[in-house]
């Protein structure tokens, strides 16, 4: 957490308008349990991109650990209470429980399939028993066909294979689920890409597609990032 604070410390001055120095500022200060720094980032993440499925995730996230720990007994606790009632309303939850802003934020998002992803992590997160239904909605994802806008002729699957790695390690990773990671029927995996010939190696082995790798080293999801997932 030290070499975190100190690395992040650095973002916030030579990055303070990036995303990701939120997104870092918000994952330290939560574990660190130092709430109001973490509700500063929520903000300032919302204030960027409030459409961000993680902008979302720590929305969601914060309120749900705030809202559950317990009444505070110290000065700081109550300090901490005080503060956090004073701040206005965040738009996205105003008179509504988690559970309704996942919800709406499902409904304007629903063919993104890294916003499906979002929704049904947080799904889960609010109701464990959900699993199986989040775990479905994501695997019920359709890629579609849209016409390409970066100079290429003709059409692509909507999906960058970038996000198709990331729900694949949501799978694996955070659902548990190796199952629903690795199925063909999944449509996160379309059979044209989980049947992707890539070029054999000098010794005639076909290597792994990326889609069915844990990890890539920064020199491979660079290459990938880029790329769109086409039939």
């Amino acid at each position: 957490m030290a070499e975190a604070s100190k690395y992040l410390r650095l973002l916030q001055k030579h990055s303070p308008n990036s995303l990701e120095t939120h997104l870092l500022s918000f994952e330290v200060n939560m574990r660190k349990e130092k709430f109001l720094l973490a509700f500063q980032a929520v903000k300032q993440l919302l204030k960027l991109d409030a459409e961000n499925p993680d902008s979302h995730r720590s929305l969601v996230k914060f309120f749900l650990k705030t809202g559950s720990t317990s009444s505070p007994t110290t000065e700081a606790e109550k300090l901490r209470c005080s503060v956090l009632e004073a701040f206005p309303s965040i738009s996205q939850l105003q008179n509504k429980s988690l559970v309704e802003a996942n919800k709406e934020f499902l409904g304007r998002h629903e063919d993104s399939l890294v916003h499906r992803a979002a929704y049904a992590e947080m799904l889960c997160l609010l109701d464990p028993s959900r699993k199986t239904e989040a775990i479905k909605l994501i695997e019920d994802s359709t890629n579609k066909v849209v016409q390409q806008t970066n100079g290429a002729l003709g059409v692509a699957r909507e999906w960058k294979l970038k996000d198709c790695i990331a729900v694949h390690k949501l799978l694996e990773t955070v659902f548990l689920d190796s199952e629903a990671a690795s199925s063909k029927r999944s449509s996160v995996m379309p059979d044209s890409v989980y049947n992707l010939s890539l070029k054999s190696n000098e010794n005639g082995d076909t290597p792994n597609h990326p889609m069915g790798q844990t990890e890539l080293n920064d020199g491979q999801l660079e290459a990938f990032k880029s790329l769109t997932v086409s039939t």
